[in-house]
């Protein structure tokens, strides 16, 4: 809807009809088309919105017909129209559909499918690590290889004798330090060849090892490394977590979750555990920590003198608002600057976000740059809320029309703005292409319902078409 400007009224494909056909195959295309005029003898089509996925279906094997026609009360609606055959495809997925009309006796999709609910059934595993497994399983050649008592394992070309043990078992897989191929003694990364015998030695005492990964082939083997790993690192970095706690306590650092990530982000790490783990490993120690504590007191020092020069300047400015946004998880009233980039009102859903410089800025949970946030600085994340939604001082919003261009026209949008909502407008800016007109107007707003309340009287003067609360794209 952002991006295409267009109100949610106008997002035609909320719901669709569907015209399900029951014919014969060789009837399907003609049927279709039949159903197709019916409907548009009855409703104007948009002729912009038909796709004809029959003549020319979608590489997936999607066949339907889709067009949109007008409603009787004036609403876009999406009509489907499909045979029994095509709806089958679509919801079941093509593969399914093959095998229930060519292939009852082969069993070999069904192996190939139960491959890919064992790599699904892993949680952990990255989802771009899953999608080049899945490809290399998915276009590989085989190769055909019997386990001691002659049962028959198909892997795909290239598969070690690591990847055998995990094909026949996880716990094989991950205690295996060995095996024989045709009787004769093999590494793990030996490749299997068509028709070999392949038995697997084990121990008790074998884990994975990270340079598994670097041959071993079928997605499953991977996934399974990986999980036997990420579990390994979250357990010493456990032991890296006492270890730290006790080195902070002799340096006579506060061990909580802030100052935690405070010295991750130092060393750059990217998370918590990553610190732990390498503090378990013996990476970090006494001194990288009195780094860290050194950084903070030359930072804290520039801080004060910072916060002791401005305060003066600010201090007139900011007591009104002292009161206004409660911070963190026990809402405590902190400085905080409101961000431009979406300029949030009282009555807006809201957080806080610790930045390097510049304090905390409070930013709408709809903002543009809320999720890159979220995604990639979550420590620094803060609740906020509004310490009351009727503030006795106004912000700073914005507020985009577009309508069809006349004369007068943007007399009377200043008219409503300033006169009958006693409204300041701090900069108006307005293009006109081709009969369209479109404005960008910045106004102090009080709360939430005041600016709906605006909005809501600005759509109803003439020639206007909508009306939104402007976001910044920065």
């Amino acid at each position: 809807m952002r991006k295409k400007s267009i109100p949610f009224e106008e997002v035609y494909d909320l719901f669709a009809i569907r015209i399900i056909i029951d014919t014969e195959y060789e009837n399907e295309k003609t049927e279709c088309w039949k159903v197709y005029s019916i409907v548009t003898d009855l409703y104007r089509p948009n002729p912009d919105r038909l796709r004809d996925w029959i003549s020319t279906p979608k590489a997936n094997g999607y066949e339907s017909l889709h067009t949109t026609v007008m409603g009787p009360k004036g609403q876009w609606v999406e009509v489907q129209i499909r045979t029994k055959r095509m709806n089958e495809i679509a919801e079941k997925g093509f593969a399914a559909h093959w095998k229930y009309k060519e292939s009852t006796s082969d069993n070999g999709l069904d192996q190939w499918i139960q491959k890919v609910r064992d790599i699904l059934s892993n949680p952990e595993q990255n989802a771009l690590d899953f999608l080049d497994d899945f490809k290399m399983n998915l276009f590989s050649d085989e190769v055909f290889v019997f386990t001691p008592k002659g049962t028959l394992i198909q892997l795909p070309n290239g598969a070690t004798a690591l990847d055998f043990a995990f094909e026949i078992h996880t716990d094989i897989g991950a205690t295996c330090i060995g095996a024989k191929v045709n009787h004769k003694l093999v590494p793990l990364s030996h490749r299997l060849q068509n028709g070999d015998q392949v038995e697997i030695i084990t121990s008790s005492k074998q884990t994975p090892k990270e340079d598994w990964l670097n041959f071993v082939v079928t997605a499953k083997a991977k996934s399974k490394i990986k999980s036997s790993l990420k579990e390994e690192k979250r357990r010493i970095a456990e032991d890296g977590k006492e270890i730290l706690e006790r080195k902070m306590k002799s340096l006579k650092i506060t061990y909580n979750t802030d100052n935690i990530n405070k010295i991750a982000n130092f060393l750059k790490f990217p998370s918590s555990q990553d610190l732990f783990y390498n503090v378990a490993k013996g990476n970090i120690d006494i001194k990288h920590l009195k780094d860290y504590l050194a950084s903070e007191k030359s930072q804290e020092s520039t801080q004060n003198q910072f916060t002791s020069h401005i305060n003066g300047l600010v201090e007139k400015i900011d007591r009104k608002n002292s009161d206004t946004i409660l911070i963190g998880d026990d809402f405590q009233k902190l400085d905080y600057t409101l961000a431009q980039c979406c300029n949030p009102i009282p009555g807006d859903d809201i957080f806080g976000f610790l930045t390097v410089n510049e304090g905390i800025k409070i930013h709408r949970t709809s903002c543009p740059n809320a999720s890159k946030l979220m995604a990639n600085y979550g420590y620094r994340i803060l609740k906020a809320k509004w310490a009351s939604s009727k503030i006795d001082h106004s912000f700073i919003t914005g507020i985009r029309i577009l309508g069809i261009d006349d004369v007068g026209l943007v007399n009377k949008l200043t008219t409503v703005i300033s006169q009958e909502f006693s409204v300041n407008i701090r900069s108006l800016s307005i293009t006109s292409n081709e009969g369209i007109f479109e404005g960008n107007i910045m106004v102090n707003i009080s709360n939430i319902e005041q600016l709906e309340s605006l909005i809501n009287r600005l759509k109803l003067v003439p020639g206007v078409t909508s009306v939104t609360r402007y976001e910044s794209e920065h």
